[in-house]
C-alpha cells in the first residue's frame, strides 16, 4: 500500500457564476412592486365597488392604462428574471435592454391616453 494519505476535500465556495447578482434582485423586485400595486388597484376596485357597493370607481382611461402598464410591466420583469437567470453571462445586456424596454413602454402608453382622451 501507498503511505499516502488522502486530504479530506472541503466543500468549494460558490462562484461568481453561481452566485446571484444583483440586477436579477433588482428586476424580481420590480416585478413584485408592479404586481403589488395591481393587486392593490384591482383589489380596491373588487371589495369597495363590485362586493361592497359603498363607492363608485369609473374605469376611465387613465386608470385602465395605468393598470394594464402595472400588469405588463409585472409580467416583463418576471420574465427578463427567468431569462437572466438561463443567460448568465447577458446580464448587463438584457438589463439594459429592459430598462429601454420599459421607457419606451411607457412613452406608448402615455401617447395612447393622451390619444384617447383628445
Amino acid at each position: 500500500m501507498s503511505k499516502v494519505k488522502k486530504k479530506k476535500l472541503r466543500p468549494r465556495k460558490k462562484h461568481v457564476e453561481e452566485e446571484e447578482p444583483p440586477l436579477i434582485k433588482i428586476v424580481r423586485i420590480a416585478g413584485w412592486f408592479f404586481l403589488i400595486i395591481v393587486g392593490v388597484i384591482l383589489g380596491t376596485w373588487g371589495l369597495f365597488d363590485a362586493a361592497l357597493e359603498l363607492i363608485e370607481l369609473k374605469l376611465d382611461a387613465i386608470s385602465f392604462s395605468f393598470i394594464i402598464f402595472t400588469g405588463t410591466s409585472s409580467a416583463l420583469c418576471f420574465g427578463l428574471e427567468t431569462k437572466m437567470k438561463n443567460n448568465i453571462f447577458a446580464i448587463r445586456q438584457l438589463f439594459l435592454d429592459w430598462i429601454l424596454g420599459e421607457f419606451i413602454f411607457c412613452l406608448f402608453a402615455i401617447f395612447t391616453v393622451a390619444v384617447y382622451q383628445f
